[in-house]
Formats: C-alpha cells, sequence, structure tokens
C-alpha cells in the first residue's frame, strides 16, 4: 500500500475505491458535515489528542499487551501464536478505543445524548462507559435475540446509566438493531449522536472509527518487534462489520505479513445461515453506505446469522471491501463448531476465556498453523468471553468433549 495512505484513503466524499460513502436522507446531510468537521477539527487538536491518550493509559489500561500462547502453540507443532489482548481493555474488548473517542467528540459539539446499536452487547456496554465518564444520557438498541443471547452486558449497561430499547423487528439481531438505532437518531440529530459500532455507516464513520482503533496495530507492531525482533508472518483478526480488524491490520499494510479477515460460516452456506459478506456477497447499499452485500434476489439485505452476535451483520466496512479488492487481505470462514472447539481450547491451555467473535479468529489461527508450522501467527483477541459463558456451557456443556456430544441436538436456530 502506498506510504501516504492513511492521508488519502477515504477521499474526501468517504469513498474506498467503489465502496462507502453517504447515502443519507435529506435531513442528516447537514448534520454529518458537521460530524465530519467537528471530527477532522479537533483530530489534529493537541489538547483532543493529549486528552485522548490520557483516557487511554489511565481509564482504558492501555497498552493492552501481545502474550505468547506458548501451551496452545506446543498442542500444533512447531506455529507459533500470539495474541492481541484487547479482552483486556476495560470493558473487556476494543469497542472502547472509538467509544471514548466518540464521546469526545460528542462532548466537543455539544450533545447531551449518546445513540447506538449492539449485538454481542461489547459495543453497548463500551458506549454506557463512555457516557457515565463524560456525563451524558446514553440509549442502546439490541435485538430481543441478543438481549437473551447476551444477558450479561445487558445488565452492565443498565447499571452504567444506559436504556436498553429491546428491537422486535425482524431476526431482531444486530442489523434490525442498527435500523431502529437510526430511526431514533433521526428524530433529534440536533441533540444526540449516533455513535456507530463498527467501520461501517456513512461517512465520516467508518474513517473515524478506523482511526480511534488504529491504536490497536501501531501497538502491537511495536510490541510484537520487541519480544521477536521482526513482524509476524501472519496476522489474523474477525471480520463482522470489521473494527477489530481493520485496527490491527492497519499498522501492517505495508509489510509482508499476510492478513487474514475471517467471516463467521455459521451453520452452514444456505442463505440465513451464515454471515460471510465477503465471502459471498456482492455491492449493495446498507445504512448509508455501499459494501459488499448479502442480498436476497430482490436485493435486499439477506437474513443472516451467527453463533457470535457481533458478527451477524449483512454488510462489511467498506475499507475491507476496497483492501480484499486490492488483494492485500484474504477473507475466510470459520463455522460455529470450529469456533466452539476454539473457545474451550483456549479456555483450558491458556487461562483466557474468549468472546465468540475472537473465537473465529483464533480457529482460523488453528487452522493456519498446520500449514505454516515454523512461521508466527498474531491474532487479535478482541473481547473476552464472560458475555457468552452462560450461553455457551448451558447448551454445549464444559468441555469440547461435551460440546461434540451435544452439537447435533443443542445448535441455535
Amino acid at each position: 500500500m502506498p506510504s501516504d495512505y492513511f492521508k488519502t484513503v477515504p477521499d474526501a466524499q468517504g469513498r474506498f475505491g467503489e465502496y462507502g460513502g453517504a447515502y443519507l436522507p435529506p435531513q442528516l446531510v447537514e448534520q454529518f458535515k458537521d460530524i465530519t468537521h467537528a471530527y477532522l477539527t479537533i483530530s489534529k487538536s493537541h489538547r483532543f489528542i493529549s486528552e485522548l491518550r490520557s483516557i487511554r493509559k489511565h481509564f482504558q489500561g492501555r497498552p493492552t499487551p501481545v502474550y505468547f500462547a506458548e501451551r496452545l502453540s506446543n498442542t500444533l507443532g512447531g506455529a507459533r501464536i500470539y495474541l492481541k489482548r484487547e479482552d483486556l481493555n476495560h470493558t473487556g474488548a476494543h469497542k472502547l478505543n472509538h467509544c471514548m473517542g466518540e464521546g469526545l467528540l460528542a462532548k466537543f459539539m455539544g450533545k447531551r445524548k449518546l445513540i447506538a446499536e449492539t449485538g454481542a452487547g461489547q459495543h453497548g456496554v463500551a458506549l454506557a462507559t463512555a457516557a457515565a465518564y463524560f456525563g451524558l444520557e446514553c440509549e442502546i438498541h439490541m435485538g430481543e435475540v441478543d438481549i437473551a443471547k447476551e444477558h450479561p452486558n445487558v445488565v452492565r449497561m443498565k447499571l452504567l446509566g444506559a436504556t436498553v430499547v429491546p428491537v422486535t423487528a425482524g431476526l431482531r439481531t444486530l442489523k434490525e438493531a442498527v435500523d431502529s438505532a437510526f430511526t431514533a437518531y433521526l428524530a433529534q440529530p440536533e441533540t444526540s449522536l449516533y455513535c456507530i459500532g463498527s467501520v461501517v455507516g456513512p461517512h465520516p464513520f467508518p474513517m473515524l472509527v478506523r482511526e480511534f482503533q488504529r491504536v490497536v496495530g501501531i501497538e502491537a507492531r511495536e510490541q510484537f518487534f520487541e519480544m521477536t525482533g521482526e513482524l509476524p508472518d501472519n496476522v489474523v483478526a474477525c471480520v463482522g462489520g470489521g473494527s477489530n480488524a481493520i485496527g490491527l491490520f492497519s499498522a501492517f499494510l505495508e509489510d509482508s505479513s499476510a492478513l487474514y479477515g475471517v467471516e463467521p460460516a455459521g451453520r452452514s452456506f444456505k442463505t440465513g445461515d451464515h454471515a460471510a459478506t465477503m465471502t459471498y456477497g456482492t455491492p449493495g447499499v446498507i445504512h448509508g453506505f455501499k459494501c459488499y452485500l448479502l442480498q436476497d434476489k430482490e436485493g435486499q439485505p439477506a437474513p443472516v446469522y451467527s453463533i457470535a452476535s457481533g458478527l451477524d451483520y449483512p454488510g462489511v466496512g467498506p475499507e475491507h471491501c476496497h483492501l480484499k479488492d486490492a488483494g492485500r487481505i484474504t477473507y475466510v470462514t470459520i463455522d460455529d463448531r470450529d469456533c466452539l472447539e476454539a473457545f474451550y481450547l483456549l479456555s483450558r491451555t491458556e487461562g483466557i476465556i474468549p468472546a465468540l467473535e475472537s473465537a473465529h479468529a483464533v480457529a482460523y489461527a488453528l487452522k493456519l498453523a498446520q500449514d505454516k508450522k515454523y512461521q508466527s501467527i498474531l491474532v487479535n483477541l478482541s473481547g473476552r468471553g464472560d458475555k457468552d459463558i452462560d450461553f455457551v456451557t448451558e447448551r454445549y456443556g464444559y468441555t469440547v468433549e461435551e460440546m461434540r456430544a451435544r452439537w447435533n441436538t443443542s445448535r441455535p436456530g
């Protein structure tokens, strides 16, 4: 990639090649111009940068470490697996990296309320945390299916003072939560900020969230080199909307490291059984931007599914689409079963319970290790699995053997 990549991509219209942009209702055009202007103004301010760095160090607990998963690596016979421990970031995932930035932006713009959607609940918890920190109101829209599945995170959001709005439309998951949150924002754009939870949505959010998440890759690249004297041969992250992945990948785009984005293959590759957008999608428009999109015959967003609530979205970040077309990132898939086996294996070998989203990346690293026996693999462990443990153990038990025994009768949906 060119050395000035981050200064030129996206362009002034928010385009990453043919993707991105801002497809907005007329009443929001000026609002989004104001958001873009505000972000571009404060992002160059030493006061904003200084305050954000202070928050990251003293409130979030950054930098998070890179950890050599020695026992996990030893089970694979040669490959060396390293984990970027975003699960140790305050609130338990990478999401707070951009939520604190969005909270600062809202404060600068004089907004009183933060509005967002959430799937797995990690973005909702992070935004509720940011709202509490800055003294703002917070409203989180969440599908009823995900509310039941991710109950611990619902409790955390409410404890932090957020209003959780159950979404009953459609499949009652992430796509419908985005619809609901955007509708709520339409009614109050002057006093609120819609804080998109990934590198998706209309410009400037794919750029804005990327810039806040780049800290993950900047830290990881420096830490890995300090530990090993070289850069990783392979870099792996899960991809739903794609914020944790773009955060990590951004630091390695100019290097020779192979980059792998891992999508959810779910139960099967039938429509409605997976959310492998980059693998099976075609260009389309959703939620105000153009990207690869899983679509039905009428060109509408198709139903999607993943055992990981944070990955069940029919679209994907426009920058991921651009980097796929450019051939810089390879997009692959992992199904529910391999995800669960990685969830159990990492828990038992390293004492680290990963989020189901992150377990997709771990699962692909395990497969990659079979072909890359003497290479290094850096995985973004984007979140911890506290939110998933009740769901997993109630359906599948406490060991991989119990999971395999229950698999055919206990699969969701």
